[in-house]
């Protein structure tokens, strides 16, 4: 269930409503803190079922339950306590200002791999601290020290690693090379649309679409294997019916050859990435370790490679035939879920290889969950040539 937002309407800003938050300006204003918890877990099932609700409505239940408990003094302070309001500018490196956003702190965190409730909530604690700090302006590496210490106060010291890791990365300005394969309806366009959302990547690309433009160009009588699924391809190959090869031998022959012809415009988008420094997500069926293999010693760019799985055939089913409904020109090509078994065996290669090559392997069951378990992936590759000490990323106190 989706969480209550706050809308604050004195900056336009939503924000999920956080009980820690609540609980904390109760034990501000004098509120023992069982106390504090226990009325905010209350207001919390009370607005459970609203969507939105503003800072104003909220502080109006707040109040009416404090006079309930007759709690006048917490009720006074409460009522003194003008909400956080920041207007607090943040310098960068170049020392240029900007208002603090609660919006892109948020997304950096979740860019480290944290949660996005997780997120919220560090990002509320940073945001609270910074407006009753008073001051005017502060130094996005004392932003960062901040959020680094809240991180590890609050969930540990890997998470605030990750963090350190991530912030470090964004000052190098090298691109990002996100390549995501897995099987036919594992979610690979979904997950990439998230993950670009959350990184601010502009530049994502399907293999099925390059394949499109290719099919486009290439007429079917002379590459009839181009102009069909990547689990049917083998029945385009001349002389594969005839073949002593097993059906899984015969549909991972299909799938290799298309998957060779479709590398080449991969490999072309790829590299005008890499000439233009621009991050990229390239997705789909014929990202393969092959493929990957041809850029894994790039040095001017971060290369991650992922391989999404459904690891339950039941689950790939339904993803399947909610394609078809989502997506119907698509199901018109072919039918999948009379294919199921030739995509389960692609699944299953594709899986193999990927394990061989040391490719990390994504279970896809949730959205949510695989786009984080997506982004400390890409973490951990940026994890293996960092040496960099706090004070090197934030600056000394």
């Amino acid at each position: 269930m989706a969480k209550t937002q706050v809308f604050d309407q004195s900056d336009n800003i939503r924000t999920p409503f956080l009980r820690g938050i609540l609980t904390r300006s109760l034990t501000d204003a004098g509120l023992a803190f069982e106390s504090a918890y226990k009325l905010s877990s209350d207001i919390r099932e009370q607005i459970n079922s609203v969507d939105e609700i503003t800072t104003d409505e909220l502080r109006r239940i707040v109040t009416s339950e404090l006079k309930k408990l007759d709690e006048k003094e917490v009720l006074d302070n409460y009522e003194a306590i003008i909400p956080a309001v920041t207007k607090t500018m943040v310098r960068d490196r170049k020392g240029n200002l900007t208002p603090f956003s609660n919006i892109q702190h948020r997304r950096s965190l979740e860019s480290s791999g944290l949660g996005t409730d997780k997120a919220a909530y560090i990002t509320q604690i940073v945001y609270v601290e910074l407006a009753e700090s008073h001051h005017d302006a502060v130094d996005s590496k004392e932003v960062g020290r901040l959020t680094y210490e809240k991180l590890k106060q609050h969930y540990g010291k890997e998470a605030a690693k990750r963090y350190l890791v991530w912030v470090d990365y964004t000052h190098t300005q090298r691109p990002l090379i996100l390549l995501i394969g897995g099987t036919t309806g594992c979610g690979k366009s979904t997950i990439a649309t998230e993950v670009a959302h959350r990184l601010n990547i502009i530049r994502t690309q399907s293999t099925d679409m390059l394949r499109e433009v290719m099919r486009m160009m290439v007429p079917i009588k002379l590459l009839p294997e181009l102009h069909t699924s990547s689990f049917n391809a083998w029945r385009k190959i001349p002389g594969s019916s005839e073949s002593k090869e097993s059906p899984e031998e015969r549909m991972i022959h299909g799938y290799i050859h298309q998957a060779e012809l479709v590398s080449v415009p991969c490999e072309a988008v790829i590299q005008r990435a890499l000439n233009e420094r621009v991050s990229l997500i390239l997705e789909g069926v014929h990202v393969s370790p092959v493929l990957v293999k041809r850029f894994r010693e790039e040095k001017n760019a971060v290369i991650v490679p992922i391989m999404l799985a459904v690891l339950k055939q039941d689950r790939l089913k339904h993803q399947l035939k909610d394609r078809g409904v989502t997506a119907p020109e698509r199901n018109a090509q072919s039918d999948y879920l009379s294919n199921f078994e030739s995509i389960w065996m692609l699944q299953s290669h594709l899986l193999s290889e990927a394990d061989n090559n040391a490719i990390p392997i994504v279970a896809n069951d949730d959205r949510d969950k695989t786009t984080d378990r997506v982004m400390r992936s890409i973490i951990e590759v940026l994890q293996k040539n960092f040496h960099a000490k706090v004070e090197d990323v934030f600056g000394t106190d």
